[in-house]
């Protein structure tokens, strides 16, 4: 239980943030600019680490403690579903791509593409409305983790006497989330993405101390008491299943293994890297990772941002994850994981932290995690305000609007999108069944329009559009078709929006050919742009095509072995295991010594 300096320590931090969203109201109410992006001024590491808070966010915490609970080492193969890789992409390419548009949304993006015809405005709108379901989903996402955790700290029955009114065990987790994302509402809807940023590197140095602190309380454990997992649990490689028997450690494990779906451990991984290269290909979702490139001041800053990400989030996460989940293992029996008639294995972090934690530490660490909550669902919060605000009511409504009706309009899309995204929590099953949805499914219906739109010259609105619709009406209907993992009905999603977006392409005429000049020539990707690269040439013949994508990826490739060693280096840190660590970092620093190279070198050549 909480005890009167936890509670403090946690009341300084909730009142820290509320106290830079007041600070950063007036710079907010300056121009939409400064609100949504923060005047495009914030340095290239400040967004950085503001990213990385934001992707440190609590569900995922909860779930990737589970993740290295039951798989062990190859518990690092699992997130390339969302996939983290994909700010390797970012980092390499994709980043100065997209900052190159020097647009305020990705919906806005589409512009810069198709021009401002018919078909423009029909995949504009459908971009929206892609943006505003994913960023909801993802709150919402939020919401079930927050209030699974926060349950284990302030038991129900303590509160229940004082409450007016009864709630079902059931929506207890939904009540709790309610209550403490009220405090993001305040800073974001007030300070913008400047509040966000600030508040975000506040976040990121509790969530840095309180992962040390796990870690440490884990190795004390680890030189008085032996992990008791099954052969195989300790190595990150894997065969074509996945071998792990928990039969005589922890029976209902095997369950847990059986319902996620990865058994066969090889074909989920290949499905997994086949959807992870096009989701990377495809560029960010139109969420809070999007809103921090364009925040940035250049597109070499951009780059820069994204290749921090890595590098301040991995190490610090997985510090803490690899702590809990130790914990988790050695102590399994005093946790209390039951709910109804099942174990809730994404209870193991919570529990932990109320089992071990001393009083002060417990404070500081339930402060760390709720300051993952917050933080990413400010972020999320203000990416969906952006699209409402520029992508609707500046744009159909009232193009003309006075910074002051901008700032009205603000607070209003906030709390609506809020309110929304509370009731979508309501009806969510778990974290997991949510998060399938939204990265296996949601996304499959995202990623075909959005790699053409890159590398295919003939890709025009409409094809974005049909794809776009086609991918998310699948997205919607193939899990009341499909039974077993989400991933596994990812080609079919795929198939469907490829047939939207080629049908839609070539039964309608070309992008106007000024349009596709300007846009290759500001960003200038690589891919079949041929036929407009020789127009360019006839006006310019010095005009050159990007000739990068060899080295680009090349730098993919090693940037992905980086990501790996930072996430496996403080897992064997922690579990001592001396050997596979000094491997690992001489391996990261061959990777970083090439990236300096190959990579960060070229970036003033963008």
């Amino acid at each position: 239980m909480l005890q009167l300096i936890d509670w403090i320590i946690i009341g300084i931090y909730l009142g820290v943030i509320v106290l830079i969203g007041l600070l950063l109201r007036r710079k907010a109410k300056q121009n939409k600019t400064a609100y949504m992006l923060g005047g495009k001024s914030l340095p290239w590491y400040m967004l950085g680490l503001s990213n990385a808070a934001d992707m440190f966010d609590i569900s995922g915490t909860m779930w990737l403690v589970t993740l290295t609970f039951v798989y062990g080492m190859k518990s690092i193969w699992i997130p390339w579903l969302w996939p983290i890789f994909n700010q390797v992409f970012m980092m390499v390419f994709i980043s100065a791509w997209l900052r190159k548009s020097n647009v305020s949304t990705g919906a806005e993006w589409i512009i810069t593409r198709f021009g401002n015809g018919r078909d423009a405005a029909l995949s504009h709108t459908i971009t929206v409305v892609f943006a505003l379901i994913s960023c909801l989903g993802f709150m919402a996402y939020g919401f079930i983790g927050l209030g699974k955790f926060m349950e284990i700290f302030i038991p129900w029955q303590n509160i229940a006497p004082y409450v007016p009114f009864t709630v079902q065990p059931a929506y207890v987790p939904h009540l709790y989330g309610v209550a403490f994302a009220l405090f993001a509402v305040f800073y974001s809807i007030l300070g913008g993405m400047s509040s966000i940023v600030w508040a975000d590197v506040v976040q990121y140095v509790i969530r840095t101390v309180a992962a040390v602190i796990i870690a440490v309380i884990a190795v004390r454990a680890l030189a008085v008491h032996a992990l008791n997992v099954p052969e195989g649990w300790f190595n990150p490689f894997f065969g074509w299943k996945l071998n792990l028997d928990w039969s005589r450690i922890i029976p209902e494990v095997n369950n847990k293994i059986n319902s996620d779906g990865y058994t066969i451990f090889g074909a989920f991984f290949m499905m997994m890297l086949f959807k992870g290269v096009l989701v990377s290909l495809a560029g960010p979702a139109p969420n809070y990772d999007m809103q921090k490139i364009l925040s940035t001041r250049s597109p070499q800053d951009a780059a820069r941002m994204s290749g921090f990400v890595s590098i301040v989030l991995m190490p610090v996460r997985y510090l803490m994850i690899i702590g809990f989940a130790v914990l988790g293992l050695i102590y399994y029996n005093q946790l209390n994981l039951k709910t109804g008639d099942h174990i809730d294995f994404e209870k193991i972090l919570p529990a932990a932290i109320s089992s071990f934690a001393p009083v002060g530490v417990m404070g500081l660490l339930v402060a760390g995690m709720l300051a993952s909550f917050i933080g990413t669902f400010a972020g999320t919060l203000n990416a969906a305000q952006a699209y409402i605000l520029n992508d609707v009511y500046l744009k159909y409504i009232n193009p003309q609007a006075s910074n002051r009706r901008i700032s009205s309009i603000n607070y209003l899309s906030g709390i609506l999108v809020v309110v929304i995204s509370i009731i979508i929590g309501v009806f969510a099953k778990d974290v997991n069944s949510v998060l399938q949805w939204l990265v296996s499914g949601l996304w499959g219906g995202y990623v075909a329009a959005n790699v053409l739109k890159w590398y295919w010259w003939r890709f025009n609105g409409y094809g974005f559009f049909w794809g776009m619709l086609a991918g998310i009406a699948a997205a919607l209907i193939c899990p009341y078709i499909f039974t077993g993992l989400n991933l596994y009905y990812f080609p079919v999603i795929l198939l469907v929006s490829l047939i939207g977006c080629v049908a839609g392409a070539l039964a309608t005429p070309p992008v106007e050919e000024k349009v596709l000049k300007q846009f290759y020539y500001n960003i200038r990707p690589w891919g079949f742009w041929k036929p407009v690269l020789e127009k360019l040439r006839q006006e310019d013949p010095a005009i050159a095509p990007n000739q990068n994508f060899s080295r680009d990826m090349l730098n993919v490739v090693i940037g992905i072995i980086a990501q790996l060693c930072l996430m496996v280096l403080p897992m064997y840190l922690v579990l001592q295991k001396q050997q596979p660590f000094f491997i690992t970092a001489g391996i990261l620093l061959v990777m970083l010594f090439v990236l300096k190279k190959t990579w960060w070198d070229h970036l003033n050549k963008q």
